[in-house]
């Protein structure tokens, strides 16, 4: 008589064995796609940059006034860039933002200056006024179904004509714009790093945790990705897309205010070099950390990459048009290797893998 087989003997290995096999793997996985180039391009480009300069400008670069400097420096073009996240990630473009930072620019330095109002009652002002923006823009786009491309850029122009009328094209300055409360704003500092970038790194940690930790920005994230589907899931896309040209408007209208606290004047052109760069940095950071999503950490890692590669040319004594010339370089590159554009080792590895067999003639 054969014996039947015992069925310990087909029994699969337990789990604690499974797990013991199985969970280095799963973790080396992870952190091999943490740290890959596509998730995290920007920080390897950046470590290049910061290598280059070392080289290049040996006594003055590697050193921590410069790194003060970067992170100084770069504060409030990070606020601008941070406040074009939000409808970005809705798909909302907000062209108005640079017009927006002139106009708390200068309104808080005309309040300030001509009309004597203390610190505190311009700035509440000047925010107001950046609130009404964001409401119009939020009207014109989302209730008269106005194109935000568009719709932001006339309203920017508009803007602009408030702008010349109350300062005729020039800037404003005075001795309050300097003196204390008001230069605190921006002045003051703990250890040579001085408060814009508390409030970057304040802003960046809101916005991150709305779109990342919320059902608020989930439900953004969505309308950005197709707007009729999240609509038929109940969302509601035109409040969305209003909140979020709203904070937009508050947000580069308080770069405004720092701007001004920082230089002591009013420019009625401050945000103007602010709109591409916000842009830019916006853009290279959907590639990082997030890759495809719009996203607070991966737009503040932008803004240091690029002012990393300004502030390294300054002191390497370059010349005036290589700033220009890296920052378009830069954003080229890391869209493009960041972005998976180029991915000829991929190709290759798909076409060996669909090669056809030299005897059949069909697809292995």
């Amino acid at each position: 008589m054969t014996s039947t087989p015992t069925r310990a003997a087909e029994l699969p290995p337990s789990a604690p064995e499974r797990s013991a096999v199985y969970v280095p793997g799963t973790w080396a996985r992870r952190a091999a796609a943490a740290l890959s180039f596509r998730n995290i391009g920007a920080v390897y480009v950046w470590l290049v940059i910061v290598v280059l300069f070392t080289v290049w400008a040996p006594d003055t670069f590697p050193t921590t006034i410069t790194v003060k400097q970067v992170l100084n420096g770069n504060a409030v073009a990070g606020l601008v860039a941070l406040s074009v996240v939000p409808p970005l990630a809705a798909r909302v473009f907000d062209l108005s933002i640079a017009f927006t930072m002139s106009l708390t620019s200068v309104l808080t330095a005309h309040f300030m200056v001509s009309a004597g109002l203390g610190p505190g009652t311009a700035i509440a002002l000047a925010m107001t006024a950046a609130l009404l923006v964001g409401v119009v823009n939020g009207i014109v786009v989302v209730v008269l179904r106005v194109d935000s491309f568009i719709a932001t850029l006339a309203t920017g122009a508009l803007i602009q004509s408030l702008i010349t009328m109350v300062t005729n094209d020039s800037s404003i300055t005075g001795v309050r714009l300097l003196a204390e409360p008001f230069a605190s704003i921006a002045q003051l500092d703990a250890g040579g790093v001085t408060l814009p970038v508390l409030y970057l790194l304040l802003a960046a940690l809101a916005i991150w945790f709305l779109l990342e930790h919320t059902a608020t920005g989930r439900r953004l994230y969505a309308t950005g990705f197709n707007a009729d589907a999240a609509r038929l899931q109940g969302v509601r896309t035109d409040r969305l897309r209003f909140l979020t040209l709203v904070a937009s408007a508050l947000l580069s209208g308080f770069a405004g205010v720092v701007f001004t606290a920082s230089v002591g004047s009013g420019s009625p052109t401050a945000g103007t070099p602010y709109l591409l760069s916000a842009y830019a940095a916006a853009f290279v950071g959907a590639t990082q950390l997030r890759a495809g999503r719009f996203n607070a950490w991966g737009t503040v890692l932008a803004v240091l990459l690029l002012g990393t590669g300004i502030t390294g040319l300054g002191l390497a004594t370059s010349a005036q048009w290589a700033a220009s010339l890296f920052t378009g370089s830069v954003l080229i590159v890391a869209l493009v290797l960041t972005g998976g554009r180029i991915a000829l080792p991929t190709v290759l590895r798909r076409r060996a893998r669909t090669r056809p067999d030299p005897t059949t003639g069909k697809e292995l």
